[in-house]
């Protein structure tokens, strides 16, 4: 019996044409990777009393991003180093005291919301007592409130570069434009009870219906968020699935209105809305609905509704938010059915991963900017969990919102002009200097640089080139139209808003 002959090198090499390589797949999820286990958990409780987490928040630079803000029922604030290593056998409140770096109370009343300000050396707390206060992280001290709300403030947002500019969103149907630089009247420094701009029922329907104890559908705004363009701010609300765009320069009426089904008649749209969220770059805007859906939306094209629909989770409660993740690759959604739930951007046809673990309602989520993959849920079952999801649902691709700089180098050599004074330069003068130069590169001088110069067939090239260009000079039309223009807008143009793009008629 003969024995196998192995294989040469030239079956080798058509096996490999004919299969190709074996190369490790993309690290999107699989069938297989549907349930994750969580990093850890900490337990959300005060003096042995547990609390139902309401909000958190992880920081936003650098040095901070994985410290983690969290706000409950109790009214407490509370930090959590989320880069601290549990024991497998220690409980979720040793955790908690282990990663804990601070905590204080903030209200007499539930925290619905929070987020970190000014280079994270601030905290604002949005409150059930109809207050806002902002914190000195440091010193853990109050050294603003503002109040002017008539109902619990649900949702804050802080401006993208002006740390003085908040906006915020009331049960009482209003939202309203802070300036923290601002004061009043009165001897109270700390207080400030006049927002320097506000919109009462912001989100109030024309045809309000009653219910059979004769009380009228909530007004509420459920959230707000300071786009990314500096003036414009998106509310939602829950009497209707309408996002409101408004100009904060003329905050008379919403520049736009964007819903899931713009033809839909009135009673379709009454699923209202828990959460807004936007990516880093401020692309897409993503809007977690009452009908169990979450709708993404490009913020350059409302008019055409929503780009992308997500579903899989429950949504039965305004307290289950949903996040877009930093490079607008991923959403994060909490779920009343005790799970949390991540998809992928560019592919909501595909089922979304399942983080399991919580035993409640799975309600604000977030991701950590500094880290990429690691996300917080926090549940009814009074736990936080950190999770790592890197190695299952990230990849190296470029995100959706992604942009593209240029970059432009320069040689270390000096050079001359390319464009040489024809009546004073002559080609005897550019022979003599190149042969200068030539003498000068190779003498003993280690400091001399050698110089480029153009050579003189190129120069009437160049320069005829040059003379065209000088007769193309742009329009003020041309600056703003111009594929250029997006890339390397002139320093001299005026930042584009949605107004720009929206215009009012």
């Amino acid at each position: 019996m003969e024995t196998p002959r192995p294989p040469s090198f030239f079956e080798d090499l058509k096996l490999r044409e004919v299969n190709g390589f074996r190369v490790k797949k993309r690290p999107y999820p699989t069938n297989e990777m549907r349930d994750l286990d969580p990093a850890g958990a900490v337990a959300v409780e005060h003096r042995g009393e547990p609390s139902p987490p309401m909000a958190l928040s992880f920081g936003k630079t650098s040095k901070t991003g994985h410290i983690l803000a969290l706000s409950d029922e109790g009214g407490y604030v509370n930090l959590f180093d989320t880069r601290k290593r549990f024991v497998d056998s220690s409980s979720y409140q040793e955790n908690a005291e282990k990663a804990k770096v601070s905590e204080w109370v903030g209200h007499n009343n539930a925290i619905f919301d929070l987020c970190w300000n000014k280079d994270d050396a601030n905290i604002l707390t949005a409150s059930g007592d109809q207050s806002i206060k902002v914190w000195d992280v440091q010193e853990q001290t109050c050294i603003r409130v503002l109040t002017w709300h008539t109902g619990s403030v649900k949702s804050i947002s802080c401006h993208p570069t002006n740390h003085n500019l908040v906006v915020s969103g009331s049960r009482d149907g209003s939202f309203a434009l802070w300036d923290t630089r601002c004061s009043d009247n009165t001897n109270q420094k700390l207080n400030l009870r006049d927002p320097f701009d506000k919109m009462p029922g912001a989100h109030t329907s024309s045809g309000r219906r009653r219910c059979r104890r004769g009380k009228a559908e909530s007004m509420s705004i459920t959230s707000v968020l300071y786009l990314k363009d500096e003036v414009s701010v998106a509310t939602a609300g829950a009497v209707d699935s309408v996002i409101k765009f408004w100009d904060t320069r003329h905050l008379k009426g919403p520049v736009i209105c964007a819903c899931p089904n713009p033809e839909s008649s009135t009673k379709e749209k009454r699923h209202g809305i828990s959460s807004l969220s936007q990516d880093l770059n401020g692309v897409f805007v993503t809007a977690s609905c009452m009908d169990h859906r979450i709708y993404l939306y490009n913020v350059l094209q409302l008019e055409k509704g929503p780009a992308k629909t997500f579903s899989g989770g429950r949504t039965e409660s305004f307290f289950v938010k949903s996040a877009i993740s930093p490079d607008a690759a991923h959403i994060l959604s909490g779920s009343s059915d005790g799970n949390a739930y991540i998809w992928q951007v560019k592919k909501p046809q595909c089922d979304p991963i399942t983080l399991k673990s919580h035993d409640g309602e799975v309600t604000a989520v977030d991701w950590c900017p500094s880290e990429t993959g690691k996300v917080a849920t926090c549940s009814d079952d009074f736990t936080v969990r950190f999770w790592n999801i890197k190695n299952s649902c990230y990849s190296s691709t470029r995100s959706p919102s992604s942009m593209r700089k240029i970059v432009r180098s320069f040689p270390k050599i000096e050079r001359k002009k390319l464009f040489l004074d024809e009546t004073s330069c002559k080609k005897t003068d550019l022979e003599s200097t190149c042969l200068s130069e030539t003498c000068h590169v190779d003498s003993p001088q280690p400091n001399r640089t050698p110089e480029v110069s153009t050579p003189e067939s190129m120069k009437k090239k160049f320069s005829l080139s040059f003379e065209v260009k000088e007769n193309l000079d742009k329009t003020p039309e041309a600056e703003y139209s111009s594929p250029s223009s997006v890339l390397n807008p002139p320093s001299s143009l005026k930042r584009k808003t949605i107004r720009d793009y929206f215009p009012v008629s």
